[in-house]
């Protein structure tokens, strides 16, 4: 992910190359980050020289692991301001805020896997701290790789169920639409293009036209035709409470690994 957000902010001129600099007490992933990044890019073991060498830090890793970076970093942070961007799910603004101090200008983002091409669905909430532009300067950010969206930080569950947690949902979809063309004759290689192709381009249609989903699939469920056919086939399957309830799901469990942070 973090690979993606600074390749992404490269590409849309958000900055250079060389003023981005990654952490990672993996040695072998900083020439990978390197070389995924344009080559320009600065790479260093410690967390501490990479704070203090940056006026924005993103906290790109894993939640279990943030307790331990926090404290590596609480000095460096403490001495001179910085802008602290965390990607991390279920670590709550409060948490970072309690170990870096009550002062830190910190903005919690949940984006999602589809930013490593691009087109990320990303939501995010500003401390108490952080300044107007602060968030527009996350919003700016997260533009160059998809979509940015600002929300309370108590809605942000909801976000991880919905957006952060969606394309495992679409994949399944993606998935299921090629078996049934398979079922149906077609070629599994041109099935899952076809697939893919049409999920990429009614997505495209809803952001494009701004127009209700509703009103987009009843323009192409003409009386009596297939497409009625198999929504009746879809609704009797439960489909749109079957995702529903996934959302759901997902937004409960995210709230449970909050708690247990």
């Amino acid at each position: 992910m973090a690979t993606a957000l600074a390749r992404g902010f490269i590409d849309a001129n958000v900055t250079r190359p060389e003023n981005i600099i990654a952490s990672d007490a993996y040695e072998p992933q900083l020439p990978r980050f390197q070389k995924d990044t344009g080559g320009s890019t600065k790479t260093t073991k410690s967390n501490l020289e990479a704070v203090q060498n940056s006026d924005v830090v993103i906290l790109s890793v894993k939640p279990q692991v943030m307790s331990t970076l926090l404290k590596e970093i609480k000095d460096a942070v403490a001495s001179s301001p910085h802008l602290i961007i965390s990607i991390a799910a279920g670590i709550t603004i409060d948490t970072i805020t309690k170990q870096l101090g009550s002062d830190t200008r910190v903005v919690r983002v949940m984006p999602n896997t589809p930013c490593l091409v691009g087109k990320t669905a990303a939501a995010f909430s500003l401390g108490g701290k952080a300044t107007p532009e602060d968030g527009k300067l996350v919003a700016h950010l997260l533009s160059s790789v998809g979509l940015g969206t600002e929300v309370p930080e108590r809605l942000l569950d909801a976000v991880t169920g919905l957006s952060g947690s969606g394309p495992a949902y679409v994949y399944q979809f993606i998935e299921a639409l090629s078996d049934g063309g398979v079922a149906a004759g077609l070629p599994r290689d041109v099935a899952t293009k076809l697939a893919a192709q049409t999920v990429l381009g009614a997505a495209q249609m809803v952001v494009q036209t701004g127009e209700h989903p509703g009103v987009l699939k009843d323009k192409v469920a003409s009386p009596g035709g297939t497409t009625i056919a198999g929504i009746h086939a879809l609704e009797s399957g439960g489909l749109r409470a079957t995702v529903m309830n996934a959302v759901l799901a997902a937004t409960e469990r995210s709230k449970e690994l909050a708690k247990s942070e």
